[in-house]
């Protein structure tokens, strides 16, 4: 192992109560508000729990594709660790989440109209100095993801229901490793995702992977046309309930919550807010209710009204 600096490259993220998510659920809903995060959203816990591990093994250079916020969140462990990083980008990924990830010292690259293209391009500017950083199907995030569970346990809360949004499905996996840690079997998890981009809940009809076509949401970050095979798995050793939501709500809710709670998040975390304020069925269960506030750092206020008039 070497000589890696015990740096930080994620915070302890505040456990707030929401009474306004309260009211529309009928249960009490706790907000993990990940979007507190150093780089605006969770993704800065799992990868960079990664980053620090290919630190250790002896890696001096980072390499990611992303839509946005893992590319963000490499650069940031990069920008802690000294470590030079280059982040593929599809041309759907917004100028605002490029130039967040430039000001943390990374190079861009624009590839593909896709994540999956992107991620072959990334593959050619590999070499043995530089670890790859996949942006949600590696044991290490799935490991540093689950910190967030025992996060939210050591405070005492009890809980009976998580709700996450997925995307390519590391944050699912790292929620279901932390449970599963913790003895938590009898938690359900529901999975939000906006039509358009539903990969996890067409998998799990069918049984097996499904990969989409093409990405047909403005949730970007939910971009992955085929999510990790370990989150099928997890669909099937626990009780997960799929639920997916139009553009157009998934939006309302993210300009609803920034009233609400004065924090702006992506459309992808939009999702998982919308069941809530629908007061969806899957979340009137006994106990109360978690709902992990995922963020994402490449929309803007303004960005989300934009939005919410086109969609209109």
């Amino acid at each position: 192992m070497s000589d890696a600096p015990h740096v930080r490259l994620h915070i302890e993220t505040p456990l707030l109560e929401s009474l306004p998510l309260g009211r529309c659920v009928g249960r009490r809903v706790w907000l993990k508000l990940e979007a507190l995060q150093p780089t605006g959203s969770f993704k800065a816990r799992g990868i960079g729990f990664a980053c620090q591990r290919h630190y250790e093994a002896g890696r001096r250079r980072f390499v990611s594709s992303s839509g946005g916020n893992a590319g963000l969140a490499v650069a940031h462990a990069g920008s802690r660790l000294g470590v030079p990083v280059s982040v593929v980008v599809p041309e759907s990924t917004p100028e605002r989440a490029r130039q967040l990830i430039r000001d943390r010292g990374a190079d861009v690259v624009v590839s593909g109209r896709s994540w999956q293209e992107a991620h072959q391009h990334a593959q050619t500017l590999v070499d043995d100095d530089a670890a790859y950083l996949h942006p949600f199907d590696d044991p290490w995030i799935w490991e540093g993801n689950a910190t967030l569970v025992e996060e939210v346990l050591a405070s005492g809360i009890a809980f009976g229901t998580v709700v996450v949004s997925v995307g390519g499905g590391g944050l699912l996996i790292g929620v279901a490793k932390g449970l599963a840690k913790a003895g938590r079997s009898d938690a359900v998890i529901v999975t939000a995702e906006t039509l358009g981009a539903e990969s996890f809940q067409r998998s799990v009809e069918a049984g097996i992977p499904i990969e989409l076509d093409e990405i047909r949401s403005v949730a970007t970050s939910l971009g992955a046309r085929r999510v990790a095979a370990r989150a099928l798995e997890v669909a099937r050793e626990r009780t997960v309930v799929p639920r997916v939501v139009s553009d157009r709500d998934a939006v309302e809710a993210c300009l609803r919550f920034a009233d609400d709670h004065r924090v702006v998040v992506e459309p992808a975390c939009g999702a998982a807010l919308a069941l809530a304020y629908r007061g969806d069925e899957a979340l009137r269960r006994d106990g109360d209710v978690l709902l992990v506030a995922c963020g994402g750092a490449g929309t803007s206020h303004d960005d989300l009204r934009a939005l919410r008039e086109r969609l209109a």
